[in-house]
């Protein structure tokens, strides 16, 4: 029995959590280097040509290296506790391991003693050199599980002093990229913003439905001089997400209180960058009832792509943006270094407790936007 107790013990401590839970060291250094990097160009940003697109890549940096890290350390805190679960569970049958390997005789001359005799001698080595290399390989495989929680604490410990640095550069970045976008030139315009019909517009609309539709209506030339209907559609299926973001409610799904919404909800993570995934021109830009901040996006003629609960927006209206320009940032705020290590190991790695509202719309009527966007949008 003891020794199906052993071999049950050996089998539990190699195994004691699936392979694809396991953290690769490399994969934090690979963040960690993506972090300082990004630093990298926040430092080279002053100085560059067109310092929004610098910033809004530099954003975009901060943004995948901290993803990273965040499910370096999940992965890392996970295993950890996956291990420590095992041997927590086998603590009574370590305790007999740790008493059988001290209780091992440490020399050959000891056998001479076996009070039997030559016989007893015999009998006792043959057991010793059967037991022995049992209970060595469990011993390894103890060894080799404590060196790994080691491991996964080491890395969570090296991780917080470039988790701070990461939360610090990417907060300065979208600190100068507000400014930036503050003290620029004025952008090419494609109208000039009639700002009491606007006012106007969103003080006699009680639905976005119908602001958006009062918008459509606009009479006059609008939409970027080279966009054209045809070539807008044409890029049906390619488009990125205006923000780094998982799909929360797809067109037209309930949520909880079974409101259901014509376009998309998007989950992001506080303070993400939101930018136009196509070229387009400012249709409006401010608050609108209850949806916080909203920016309106003209891409071609007949086409708006609206987003909504954004806690900073860009630009003003008439400007035309090129695509992938950054119109606003969400909600929220970076947790501190040890909340934001805590959350990670407690509910994952890349928390996204912000969301966007999405709508597109052709003919001022809302069509599902997702079958527009790329697949991956994770």
């Amino acid at each position: 029995m003891r020794r199906a107790g052993a071999l049950l013990l050996a089998l539990a401590l190699t195994g004691a959590a699936p392979a694809a839970a396991q953290t690769d060291p490399a994969e934090a250094a690979r963040a960690a280097d993506a972090l300082r990097e990004a630093g990298r160009s926040l430092d080279a940003a002053d100085s560059a040509s067109d310092r929004v697109a610098a910033l809004t890549e530099t954003i975009r940096a901060y943004e995948d290296g901290l993803a990273a890290l965040r499910e370096g350390m999940r992965r890392a805190a996970i295993r950890e506790q996956a291990i420590a679960t095992v041997l927590d569970a086998r603590r009574d049958e370590i305790t007999q391991l740790i008493g059988a390997l001290s209780g091992l005789p440490q020399s050959p001359e000891t056998l001479l003693l076996h009070p039997a005799g030559p016989l007893g001698t015999a009998r006792a080595g043959m057991m010793l050199g059967e037991v022995t290399p049992a209970l060595q390989a469990e011993a390894d495989a103890l060894r080799t599980r404590l060196e790994e929680i080691a491991l996964m604490r080491a890395l969570q410990e090296s991780a917080a002093e470039t988790l701070a640095e990461g939360l610090a550069g990417a907060q300065r970045a979208r600190t100068e990229l507000s400014q930036a976008m503050s003290e620029r030139r004025a952008l090419p315009r494609r109208f000039a913003a009639d700002s009491d019909r606007l006012r106007a517009l969103v003080e006699g609309s009680d639905t976005l439905d119908g602001f958006a539709a009062g918008l459509a209506a606009t009479a006059g030339p609008t939409a970027p001089e080279d966009s054209q209907p045809a070539d807008f559609a044409a890029l049906k299926g390619q488009l990125s997400l205006p923000v780094e973001s998982t799909v929360l409610r797809g067109f037209g799904q309930p949520d909880a209180a079974g409101v259901a919404r014509p376009g998309l909800v998007l989950a992001a993570r506080p303070l993400a960058l939101v930018t136009t995934p196509v070229p387009a021109t400012i249709r409006y830009r401010g608050p609108l009832l209850d949806y916080g901040n909203v920016i309106v996006l003209e891409p071609a003629e007949g086409y708006l792509l609206v987003l909504a609960g954004l806690a900073e927006v860009y630009g003003a209206e008439g400007e035309v943006l090129q695509g992938g320009r950054p119109v606003g940032l969400m909600g929220g705020a970076d947790p501190k270094t040890a909340a934001f290590a805590g959350a990670a190991s407690d509910r994952g790695g890349d928390l996204r407790t912000e969301t966007l509202y999405m709508e597109l719309r052709q003919g001022g009527s809302p069509v599902d936007p997702d079958p527009w966007f790329a697949k991956d949008k994770d």
